[in-house]
C-alpha cells in the first residue's frame, strides 16, 4: 500500500481513538490520555497507536491497562468512523517521551540555577 496513504489513515486513526477516548469510553480508572501518534502496517491488520498518560506511574499502569481492555469497543467504534473495508486490530503502545521531554527540562533548569549561583 502507498507510504503516503498509510501515513494518511494513521493520523486519521490518532484523530479518531483520540476523541474516542475523550467522547465515548466512560471508564473512570482512564487518566489524561493523550494519544501521540499512530501508525498502520502495510497489510492493515495491525494499527500501533502511541499513548502519553500524565500521573504517577499507578495512574499510567492503570489507564494503559483499561484502553487494552477497551480495544475492542475502540475498533468497533473505529469501523463506525472510518470508510474502510477492514479495521486494523489495535494495539496500544505507551510513547514516554513526553514524560523524558519534561525530565530533561527539569535537568537543564537545575544546572542553569545552579551555574547562576
Amino acid at each position: 500500500m502507498e507510504r503516503r496513504r498509510l501515513s494518511r489513515l494513521g493520523d486519521q486513526i490518532q484523530e479518531e481513538v483520540s476523541d474516542i477516548i475523550r467522547r465515548r469510553l466512560k471508564d473512570p480508572r482512564v487518566g489524561f490520555v493523550s494519544v501521540t501518534g499512530a501508525r498502520v502496517t502495510a497489510d492493515l491488520s495491525l494499527a500501533y497507536v502511541y499513548i502519553s498518560v500524565m500521573g504517577s506511574e499507578e495512574d499510567i499502569t492503570r489507564s494503559y491497562e483499561c484502553l487494552v481492555g477497551a480495544a475492542r469497543f475502540i475498533r468497533t467504534e473505529l469501523g463506525r468512523r472510518l470508510r474502510i473495508k477492514r479495521v486494523p486490530e489495535i494495539r496500544f503502545l505507551y510513547d514516554d517521551s513526553t514524560a523524558r521531554g519534561a525530565r530533561i527540562e527539569s535537568i537543564l533548569r537545575h544546572l542553569k540555577e545552579s551555574s547562576d549561583e
